[in-house]
């Protein structure tokens, strides 16, 4: 049984469903897969401790630069104002 049946921001359905986040630290992001409660209404994702745990070590590794084991995906530019 999900904790919350309905959503504690606006009293929607939730259902259990596989999301993306998007972590940042420093200047490193990170797109991580989790599972969350979510909700149909507004789009509320509500986590376990467990995950929160998850996301501050991911953002802690990113900001020390600590990314082995990680798959680099893409790059990112400042462009200079000119």
């Amino acid at each position: 049984m999900m904790p919350f049946p309905t959503c504690p921001i606006c009293g929607g359905e939730m259902i259990h469903k596989t999301v993306e986040e998007i972590l940042q630290g420093g200047g490193n992001t990170a797109i991580v897969t989790v599972e969350a409660e979510l909700c149909l209404h507004c789009g509320e994702r509500l986590f376990t401790p467990e995950t929160i745990a998850y996301f501050e070590m991911i953002s802690a590794r990113l900001e020390k630069e600590q990314t082995q084991g990680f798959q680099k995906i893409g790059a990112a530019y400042a462009v200079p104002v000119t």
